[in-house]
């Protein structure tokens, strides 16, 4: 195991809001390298997905690389965009 995750295991352990914040800035994060893979494999730019979806580059670079609260609605129209749709799963 890295140090790295020894490291977030500790952390985790001693802190709870810690380990909350991190998992939760996690989830965010793959949910923005989720987006982005999806569309670098529909061949798309960012600029060509925001014009798809009538919104600024800004905002989908912001939906890749900083999700945070974003509504479903605007996810679902980003994969409309790539000619995908959305699936959601309680785990």
């Amino acid at each position: 195991m890295s140090d790295l995750k020894q490291y977030i295991i500790k952390r985790k352990l001693s802190s709870a809001d810690f380990a909350q914040g991190f998992d939760e800035g996690y989830e965010n994060l793959r949910i923005g390298l989720m987006l982005k893979q999806a569309r670098l494999d529909a061949g798309l730019t960012q600029s060509q997905v925001a014009h798809a979806i009538g919104t600024q580059k800004t905002a989908i670079s912001r939906l890749e690389n900083h999700i945070e609260d974003v509504k479903l609605s605007t996810v679902e129209k980003y994969a409309q965009a790539l000619g995908r749709r959305i699936e959601i799963k309680i785990a």
